[in-house]
């Protein structure tokens, strides 16, 4: 995720880093060096006149506008879905962590609870982005538990068995009633919705042939384009399709990244913050010293 102040808007017009100019510069090249080769042929191809107008190049940047726009859209709900799923994730670990932590009698420990929570949080991540199931939960559950969680297929799943089981074990022991497991266990229920909608988002990308059509239509636009233009602006065609590529890739290449929210690109979620905050929060509801907020690196919050 790109954090960083809103800079002069000067300076915004020049800004490099945290855009998204470096995943299509070397296509706006190409199609900037191929409208300079066209006006140096004045239109020509291979001898030949390529009699094109603006007229038509018109109706297909509407059509293309509004496609890109819908692709667009698309991205951002999946993006945004992600976004309020891992909101909801904070109010549910910190909720159960406050259940915990008050029902049940003085001297039940907590805290190991508490850490599954935390745990959860961090396997949801590693799950997320394809990373090895136990990073990062060192300390946080039980070695029997870290052992399991490097074969199964669905570790989170399995950390909210141990948090359900560590629930009905204080049930049978006295030291939680019945009626307050109920409750509590309603906010794990809310974790699982949470990891469902995230494995939902994660497993079903935009049907391919929209990239697909979207892609070949971007591109067969901004190659065509110059001949359309160099009889009419003569030695500015080069300066508009650069302009005009540069909208349709940098929209082509924004909802790529998008598409897919838990990724490291540089405007995909967060994760890795958002599981140290969720971290943060519920060490300070055990008592405990967080650590410090993660910075962003050249602007980058991964």
């Amino acid at each position: 995720m790109i954090v960083r102040p809103r800079p002069h808007w000067l300076k915004l017009l020049f800004v490099r880093r945290g855009s998204i100019l470096g995943r299509i510069l070397p296509q706006l090249l190409f199609t900037t060096l191929l409208s300079a080769t066209v006006v140096l042929a004045h239109g020509q191809l291979f001898h030949w006149k390529v009699t094109l107008t603006s007229a038509p190049f018109s109706l297909m940047g509407v059509a293309l506008a509004i496609f890109l726009g819908f692709r667009n859209s698309a991205s951002y709900d999946r993006y945004w879905e992600a976004r309020k799923l891992w909101g909801r994730l904070l109010v549910e670990a910190r909720t159960v962590t406050r259940q915990a932590l008050t029902m049940t009698r003085r001297r039940t420990d907590a805290r190991p609870f508490v850490l599954g929570v935390i745990a959860f949080t961090f396997a949801l991540r590693n799950q997320l982005r394809g990373l090895p199931a136990v990073k990062g939960l060192d300390g946080l559950l039980p070695t029997s538990l870290l052992v399991r969680l490097e074969t199964v297929r669905f570790p989170c799943a399995l950390i909210l068995l141990w948090l359900a089981e560590w629930l009905r074990e204080r049930r049978e022991a006295g030291e939680l009633d019945p009626v307050l497991v109920q409750r509590i266990d309603v906010h794990v229920s809310g974790l699982s919705e949470v990891l469902g909608g995230c494995e939902r988002i994660a497993s079903t990308p935009l049907p391919f042939t929209y990239s697909v059509i979207l892609h070949r239509t971007v591109y067969l636009y901004c190659m065509m384009l110059p001949f359309g233009l160099v009889d009419a602006i003569g030695m500015m065609t080069p300066v508009v399709v650069a302009f005009v590529s540069y909208t349709f890739f940098a929209l082509e290449a924004l909802s790529d990244e998008i598409e897919e929210p838990f990724g490291l690109a540089p405007n995909d979620l967060a994760l890795d913050a958002m599981a140290a905050g969720i971290e943060a929060s519920l060490r300070e509801m055990l008592g405990e010293k967080a650590q410090p907020a993660p910075t962003p690196q050249d602007y980058i919050l991964t």
